[in-house]
C-alpha cells in the first residue's frame, strides 16, 4: 500500500492523490518514470520518493512518523507485518491508573501488571523492538495515559488506531459491539465481560490477593489483544480498497 501512496509528499493532499491515481499513475515507479511533470514539485517529489524508498530498505520507519499524518500510519500495516505489537491497556478509571498492559506480537502475547512486571524500562525496552503499535482507541486513551503514567516515548513509532480505520470502513462503536458485528469470538471465561467488569476484577484482586481475579483479568486482555489482529486484517484491506475506487 505504502509504494502506491503519494499522500506523504510535500502538499500532496487525498484529492491530488487521488487524481494521479485516476490518471494511471498507481505507484512510485509509475510517477518516477513519467515524462510528465505530475506535480507542481514533482522533481522535489521524486526525491521524496527515493528517500522513502531508503527508509523502507532500511526499515527505518522514522520516515514516516515524520512525513506521514498519524491517521494515515494505517498504509505501512502490511510492510511492516513483521514488526507490530498490537497493545491494550486496562485500567481503574477513564483517567488512567494502569493496572494491565497486554502486548500480542501476532502469535505470543506478553502481560504486564501493575506492581509486578510494569515498569518503565522494561516497557520501553520491549515496545522499541516494534515499529509499528497498533490499538483501539489508544490515540486518546491507551498511549496518553502510558505516556503519562510511565514516560512512555512512543515518537518514534507508527501507531495505527483501529478505531478510526473502522469508522472509515462503516464500523461504529466499541470494540466488543464492532468483535460481535464480525462474528469476533472471544473465549468463553471472559465472552460478555466489560471494561467495567474488568475494573472490578483488579480491586477483588488487590483487595484480596486471589489471584483467579488476575488470571480472569489477563485473560480479558490477551482477548482483546488478539482480536485486534483479526480485526486489522479485515478492515484495512477494504479501506484500502475503498480509498483505490
Amino acid at each position: 500500500m505504502i509504494r502506491q501512496s503519494f499522500i506523504f509528499l510535500d502538499k500532496i493532499s487525498k484529492d491530488k492523490e487521488l487524481t494521479l491515481w485516476q490518471k494511471g499513475i498507481l505507484d512510485w515507479n509509475v510517477f518516477q518514470n513519467s515524462d510528465e511533470a505530475l506535480t507542481k514539485s514533482f522533481d522535489y517529489h521524486k526525491t521524496q520518493i527515493i528517500k522513502a524508498r531508503e527508509a523502507l530498505l532500511n526499515c527505518d520507519q522514522t520516515f514516516f512518523t515524520k512525513t506521514l499524518k498519524p491517521s494515515e500510519h494505517w498504509r505501512l500495516y502490511d510492510y511492516f507485518k513483521e514488526d507490530i505489537v498490537f497493545l491494550d491497556i486496562e485500567t481503574t478509571s477513564f483517567r488512567g491508573n494502569t493496572t494491565i498492559v497486554g502486548l500480542f506480537d501476532g502469535l505470543n502475547t506478553q502481560i504486564f501488571v501493575k506492581n509486578q512486571t510494569l515498569f518503565k524500562k522494561r516497557l520501553q525496552r520491549e515496545l522499541d523492538k516494534y515499529k509499528m503499535i497498533i490499538t483501539f482507541n489508544g490515540q486518546c486513551f491507551d498511549l496518553p495515559i502510558l505516556a503519562r503514567e510511565y514516560d512512555i516515548n512512543f515518537d518514534n513509532h507508527l501507531h495505527m488506531d483501529l478505531r478510526y480505520v473502522c469508522q472509515k470502513i462503516g464500523l461504529r462503536g466499541g470494540l466488543k459491539r464492532i468483535e460481535e458485528e464480525l462474528k469476533i469470538t472471544r473465549a468463553d471465561e471472559v465472552q460478555g465481560m466489560s471494561g467495567y467488569e474488568a475494573v472490578r476484577l483488579w480491586k477483588k484482586y488487590e483487595k484480596t490477593g486471589d489471584e483467579d481475579y488476575l488470571n480472569l483479568l489477563v485473560k480479558y486482555n490477551e482477548e482483546d489483544i488478539i482480536n485486534l489482529k483479526e480485526l486489522a486484517n479485515y478492515a484495512v484491506p477494504r479501506l484500502w480498497k475503498n480509498l483505490r475506487n
